[in-house]
């Protein structure tokens, strides 16, 4: 099968096929411990998912590029046969996502060769679990597409029978970290983004930093994933691996957005603070959190924000009561927020309306991102940007890349940011930012 172009063209046969069948149990690792790329891994609540092998491929470039991904996926879906006994949670799914930017930083020294600014693919084998119920489901396209379906399943049917879930191996170790910025470099960039704030040329911004870690042994992502959905069963655990380069992964608290059939969901999340050692002290840490003005307006930005970009498409738009989100190293000032929608609307049309929130970019959005391209000395890549699943009907689930790194071998990247406004303090930041590096780095150390 030649791949889909971003532009919606299709590039010879497109016929698609699927076929599924139930299983006894989900062994998510059988299907990330292969050598077949893309690979894909998702799990958010009871659901979780493990995707790999491509059976057709959605790349895409430009300012265009969610409208183009969104038109080749459609394309992509009309043209599949799936069984009417195959139940929603079996049916084939686009696993991928977008960068931060459009286009990305070249380099020698990038971890995020093979990264394009837009990819997305139907996998060859998809497994899904949703509470006690597992699903094998596998696709195939051309003219053979039945015949090869058929046998793909048949074949990872008798595989998954056979294979459990083992323990994860112990973390690899760190022998070397480089930052960037260094914390004077970081304390420069803050002071320079307050004052651009204090003129009033920016509302908030939001600045990240990179930590560059080299390993001791070779990392198991799956073996991370593991450790992760133990740590943070509460937050979207995910996993790509593109048809070359490395491996993007994390434990995200923050969901940019879900569509099902015309209600939207989403929340605004912003506003940090540590946990504490005993359960009196994390309850006055998270009052401290709910009290603190520069924390509150930081959220409410986010929260307005969101409102604002979903009432174009949308009838009613209801924003919930501020709360404290405890995770396992940090806490977060969250509101949920749902939408009504006057119209179907394909997931991708609200990804593209939102991203970026200013809970990971800023205000006005076009003055933070220029700050964001003028300050940082990286490439942010995937880091922070939509990352999720879109299925034949629009609906879908994306989170924002956060709490993540991207890694190969033996060389890891991890990144995390703090919002800056006009009352930050550039120390108290960069250990909120150092806090935001725990989840990943935990499982590395």
């Amino acid at each position: 099968m030649e791949p889909l172009r971003g532009d919606g063209t299709t590039v010879g046969e497109t016929t698609v096929v699927a076929r599924g069948c139930r299983l006894d149990d989900a062994p998510v690792r059988a299907v990330l411990e292969t050598d077949a790329r893309p690979r894909f891994f998702w799990a958010a609540g009871t659901e979780s998912i493990a995707a790999r092998g491509s059976a057709a491929t959605v790349t895409a470039d430009g300012q265009s590029r969610f409208d183009d991904v969104r038109t080749a996926l459609e394309a992509l879906f009309d043209d599949c046969s799936v069984p009417d006994s195959l139940p929603s949670i079996a049916r084939p799914r686009a696993f991928g996502g977008f960068a931060f930017h459009n286009g990305t930083h070249e380099g020698e020294d990038s971890p995020w060769d093979g990264f394009p600014s837009a990819a997305f693919f139907l996998p060859e084998i998809q497994v899904t679990r949703r509470d006690d119920d597992a699903w094998l489901t596998a696709i195939a396209t051309g003219p053979e597409a039945a015949t090869e379906a058929e046998t793909l399943l048949g074949e990872w049917r008798d595989r998954l029978a056979t294979d459990t879930e083992r323990e994860p191996g112990t973390p690899p170790g760190i022998s070397h970290r480089k930052r960037t910025p260094t914390q004077d470099g970081w304390r420069e960039q803050v002071s320079a983004a307050i004052a651009s704030v204090d003129c009033g040329d920016l509302q908030k911004v939001v600045l990240a930093q990179s930590l560059r870690v080299a390993l001791e042994t070779d990392l198991s992502v799956p073996d991370v994933m593991a450790r992760l959905s133990r740590t943070y069963p509460d937050c979207y655990r995910f996993m790509l691996s593109p048809e070359a380069g490395g491996t993007f992964f994390g434990a995200t608290p923050e969901r940019l957005v879900s569509v099902r059939g015309r209600t939207v969901r989403t929340e605004a999340l912003a506003g940090s603070t540590g946990r504490g050692d005993t359960p009196a002290e994390d309850e006055w840490l998270a009052a401290e959190l709910l009290d603190s003005e520069k924390d509150r307006h930081e959220q409410k930005l986010v929260a307005d924000a969101i409102r604002d970009q979903l009432e174009p498409f949308a009838s009613t738009v209801r924003i919930g009561d501020r709360t404290v989100r405890r995770l396992a190293t940090v806490q977060h000032l969250r509101t949920s927020i749902t939408a009504e929608l006057d119209d179907d609307e394909h997931v991708l049309s609200l990804v593209e309306a939102l991203h970026p929130t200013p809970a990971v970019g800023g205000l006005p959005p076009d003055a933070a991102l220029r700050t964001i391209r003028e300050t940082e000395a990286f490439d942010r890549g995937w880091y922070a940007a939509p990352i999720g699943w879109v299925d034949a009907a629009g609906n879908g689930t994306f989170a924002v890349g956060i709490r993540s790194a991207v890694a190969t071998e033996q060389k890891t990247t991890l990144f995390a940011g703090a919002g800056i406004v006009a009352d930050s303090d550039p120390d108290r930041e960069w250990d909120e930012v150092q806090l935001k590096y725990r989840p990943i780095l935990d499982e590395l150390e």
